[in-house]
């Protein structure tokens, strides 16, 4: 029987896999690593020159999925950090690396427990780890790869844990229930560029960008729901490129993002945003163009017996009743949503994505345990 992993450790020899997206410098043959020499069935879902791992523990249903990443978001200024970003330093009590938050010691804590139930000869169920190396990069290659890979092979999830960062004051006070939808808007107003000095001669399309973006920002898209807070709508970029004073420009352009709930998606949002467009296109005499990227839709899985499983195997492990939430941003969750039911349970986020990233050693062990005790009651109950 293989002694029993460290998820200190483990995230340790992630942390020190220079993983930024998307490369993977040996992070996913770290962790098939050790599940192999747990007796995990470990199959390799490359795509796009993505790294990914699909593993497998027992033959018989329910299945139990953990899903999550190894790659991580640039360090930027390394001479900032007080430890080296992927040294895996551990100070005062924490462990110090780019990932560490965000998901490494997620990843490790799951790998852990996973490892710690398949040692104990379990009679019934399965459990399916989904690892990636594309979740803060493009995640195309990623967990979508590895669901299109199960589909292929007849493998299939009950219901998912996603690792990411879900608590805010301390481990265990949120777990995320459902998320947000993002969709970008390139927006753009054409006219006629002319002289300032005459004005007639032209057609500035600025006045009607002016006016779209007024009335986007203006008009609350709905009041929220039971289990969302209302959608919003951010203007980030207004872009003309022109330098002279004296010339009414020919295009003006903007950016904005909106995240919605789940009394929208994504096309009925693009199509609000066309009919806004070309309305006020129309008004001022220039036309308007629109274009879209949908991140994911917005989706809950609505509480209910898998949803208090999980809140209760977070309280017995942590002593606190997590708060059920759908904040936050897009994680991929937005996939596997389309797959199985699925709840996103981890660490407190503070300082993930941040220069001296790290979280506190007792913590990685403590999630550790959350995670064991969400499979043992998921598999008693089942």
């Amino acid at each position: 029987m293989p002694e029993p992993i460290d998820p200190v450790a483990l995230t340790s020899a992630l942390i020190r896999c220079a993983s930024v997206t998307p490369a993977d410098d040996g992070a996913i043959d770290v962790v098939a690593a050790a599940l192999s020499a747990a007796g995990f069935r470990t199959t390799r879902c490359d795509r796009g020159g993505i790294a990914n791992l699909y593993a497998r523990f027992g033959a018989l249903g329910p299945v139990l999925g953990f899903n999550g990443h190894t790659d991580v978001v640039p360090v930027g200024d390394a001479a900032a950090w007080t430890h080296p970003p992927f040294g895996a330093t551990v100070a005062g009590g924490e462990l110090w690396g780019r990932g560490a938050v965000d998901m490494k010691s997620g990843v490790a804590a799951f790998v852990a427990a996973a490892c710690a139930w398949a040692a104990g000869d379990p009679a019934r169920g399965s459990l399916a780890l989904l690892i990636t190396g594309d979740e803060e990069g493009d995640s195309v290659d990623g967990t979508p790869a590895i669901l299109d890979w199960m589909q292929a092979n007849g493998e299939r999830l009950d219901a998912c844990i996603v690792g990411e960062p879900t608590s805010v004051e301390t481990l265990g006070d949120m777990i995320k229930i459902g998320r947000r939808g993002s969709v970008t808007a390139q927006l753009a107003m054409r006219g006629v560029q002319g002289h300032t000095a005459y004005p007639h001669r032209a057609r500035n399309p600025l006045p009607a960008l002016a006016r779209l973006l007024d009335r986007l920002a203006s008009r609350p898209l709905d009041e929220g729901t039971a289990h969302f807070d209302p959608s919003t709508l951010a203007i980030t970029t207004v872009d003309v490129g022109n330098p002279a004073s004296n010339v009414i420009p020919a295009e003006g352009r903007a950016t904005v993002n909106i995240r919605f709930n789940d009394m929208h998606d994504g096309a009925g949002l693009t199509a609000m945003l066309r009919a806004e467009a070309e309305a006020v296109a129309a008004e001022f005499g220039v036309t308007a163009s629109v274009s879209t990227r949908i991140s994911g839709e917005a989706f809950l899985t609505p509480p209910g017996p898998f949803t208090d499983r999980v809140a209760a195997a977070v309280a017995r492990a942590t002593n606190q009743t997590p708060k059920l939430s759908t904040t936050g941003g897009t994680s991929d969750a937005r996939y596997v949503k389309d797959h199985c039911p699925v709840v996103e349970v981890g660490l407190v986020g503070r300082g993930m994505h941040a220069v001296d990233e790290r979280v506190p050693v007792q913590d990685v062990r403590r999630l550790a345990e959350v995670y064991r005790a969400v499979i043992e009651d998921f598999f008693a109950s089942s």
